[in-house]
């Protein structure tokens, strides 16, 4: 597949860009840094581009089989760029005609798993700490849902920089009970995996161990 990643950078876009090439896609990296995307091979195109302007992302886009994100808040003092950046990247899919995204969301926004007391509060404890950080999220799903694209929104909860298993749970619509962690690399693999799932399109996907 000739795939676009934005995000690639970050934790999970690292993870992604890497397996995607070691699968033989073909992948452009969108980058603001082009000097902090350490994953490198054949196959790999790096764009350096304004993501507040969609004229600019859009040849990026253009042409290609799926876009994945793994852009987002690192905290609070990042809480709106989910939401400000995703809207550039929608315009410029939608102006190409790209249907396929798939990005990456967390566990809060989706629905509330029926765990124990223990979870419930841990999780309600989370949620307000880092409200800004799950509105913005939030709000970065309204988009999606507003939008014309067959979107996907994979939801983990804390994750961790541990290596690939490629073993996860994965609940379309809703979230595995008890799902407490998930590394990078793995949330990684669920969004490549989602990408010709026609069951995922216009979800949101729950993934933990």
């Amino acid at each position: 597949m000739n795939l676009t990643v934005f995000g690639a950078t970050g934790g999970i876009g690292r993870e992604i860009v890497g397996q995607a090439l070691a699968s033989g896609h073909r992948v452009t990296a969108v980058v603001r840094d082009p000097a902090r995307l350490t994953v490198t091979g054949p196959g790999l195109v790096v764009v350096r581009a304004d993501l507040t302007d969609p004229e600019a992302v859009r040849p990026a886009v253009a042409g290609r089989d799926a876009v994945l994100s793994g852009l987002g808040p690192r905290s609070t003092k990042d809480a709106g760029v989910a939401a400000r950046l995703t809207r550039t990247v929608l315009a410029a899919m939608e102006a190409a005609e790209v249907r396929r995204l798939v990005v990456v969301s967390a566990a809060p926004v989706g629905p509330e798993p029926d765990d124990g007391i223990v979870d419930r509060a841990a999780r309600a404890l989370v949620s307000k700490v880092l409200k800004a950080v799950y509105d913005d999220l939030r709000e970065m799903e309204a988009e999606l849902s507003r939008s014309s694209t067959d979107w996907t929104s994979v939801r983990p909860p804390r994750l961790q920089d541990k290596p690939l298993t490629g073993t996860y749970r994965r609940v379309i619509g809703g979230f595995p009970p008890k799902g407490r962690f998930i590394a990078r690399a793995d949330v990684a693999h669920a969004m490549l995996a989602t990408i010709d799932d026609e069951a995922t399109v216009k979800q949101g996907v729950g993934v933990a161990y």
